[in-house]
């Protein structure tokens, strides 16, 4: 069989909003690490801060581990937003907007020390992203069986 892709009209918006604004996204949220490392006192190469040794630990590390949480997802996002973007463009571009303002709202609850450390990421906007990563799948679930059911 074989196999030729077209790419749809309206895949630059996947592109930008898939590939690029992650990035965009990705800069600003270590921003507020780089800020928290001076204001906490965390020198590198501490990934986080050790209780006990530093004063502050609990506030960084809130800070940090609400920056890390966009790289155990981006990776399988953009892959799913890229395929799936192929038959449903304006939907995984629309994703990647919202995938990215999830993670930033993730990262904003998450420093947050007057919310529960255990629902912060959760109560201003953080599962977001993974709506934006369930949907995105779909889409990429669709494309695909449509090149199965063309044998």
């Amino acid at each position: 069989m074989v196999l030729s892709l077209s790419i749809p009209d309206n895949y630059g918006y996947v592109f930008i909003t898939c590939g690029v604004l992650p990035v965009i996204t990705n800069l600003v949220i270590s921003g507020s690490v780089m800020k928290a490392r001076k204001t906490c006192d965390v020198q590198y190469p501490n990934l986080y801060a050790t209780p006990g040794y530093h004063k502050k630990a609990d506030e960084f590390n809130r800070v940090q581990r609400g920056h890390q949480h966009i790289f155990e997802t981006l990776s399988d996002f953009r892959t799913v937003a890229f395929i799936g973007g192929l038959k449903h463009p304006i939907t995984c571009a629309i994703c990647g907007a919202v995938y990215c303002l999830g993670n930033y709202l993730y990262m904003a609850g998450y420093k947050d020390t007057k919310l529960d450390v255990k629902t912060a990421r959760l109560q201003k906007g953080g599962p977001m992203s993974m709506l934006a990563l369930l949907v995105s799948l779909v889409c990429a679930g669709k494309f695909s069986a449509s090149l199965l059911s063309k044998n």
